[in-house]
């Protein structure tokens, strides 16, 4: 757990050195899959707006963000056809998608800094009642900041067209959020969000969301 008053101290001249570094990844991944750079974006913009509403600080909000910018880096070894299929995986294409933390943690442990970056991306899809992946992890075995990361990663995943469907309303998404909070997603995070949400703190401009046919449409983000 990052904290400025806590047990490792953020060295901003770290944070300044690797900023550089996470951009680099981040634009060589645009030219693999521009949706998904989109998606992070847009995600870490979400979980810093969260992040604020529960107290973080400055520099552990810039943690977080550069977490956001690059927590599904993984997807890079992920096959287009997949990524882009016009309709649900399989469950032997959705495991292959799964191996995105993995491999996302791969790429970033190599980042050598003593911040989490590469933890925060590996952790974004566990669940606090342990029914995530790649771990298992569960409770307060999830880092702060990527409870608070699946929760925008959600929200957007969600909100945000696919092949397959059209994107889903921001009431409804928040409502399927409710219905995990406390039991896979951090409560604090989900009402954090709500909060921004309702309140305008984050406009999301050019994106139409519109409400499903039925709650069967609704899946969190892969």
């Amino acid at each position: 757990m990052l904290s400025e008053g806590g047990a490792q101290r953020i060295d901003a001249r770290t944070l300044d050195a690797l900023r550089p570094t996470i951009a680099t990844l981040s634009a060589a991944h645009r030219y693999r899959d521009s949706f998904a750079v989109e998606h992070q974006e847009r995600a870490a913009e979400l979980a810093v707006a969260i992040g604020v509403q529960l107290g973080l600080g400055s520099q552990r909000l810039e943690v977080l963000r550069l977490s956001a910018i690059v927590h599904d880096i993984g997807k890079i070894a992920v096959p287009a056809e997949i990524l882009g299929k016009p309709g649900p995986l399989s469950d032997v294409e959705y495991a292959v998608v799964k191996t995105h933390c993995a491999i996302g943690y791969d790429i970033l442990r190599h980042l050598h800094a003593p911040l989490p970056i590469a933890e925060i991306a590996y952790q974004h899809h566990e669940r606090l009642d342990g029914s995530g992946y790649p771990r298992g992890l569960s409770g307060e075995g999830i880092l702060l900041e990527a409870r608070i990361l699946a929760v925008a990663d959600m929200f957007d995943a969600m909100t945000s067209h696919r092949a397959y469907r059209s994107g889903l309303s921001a009431d409804f998404v928040l409502g399927e959020l409710h219905a995990k909070a406390g039991r896979e997603l951090d409560a604090d995070a989900v009402e954090a969000c709500r909060y921004v949400s309702l309140t305008g703190s984050l406009v999301r401009s050019g994106m139409q969301v519109v409400r499903p046919a039925s709650a069967a449409d609704a899946n969190g983000g892969t």
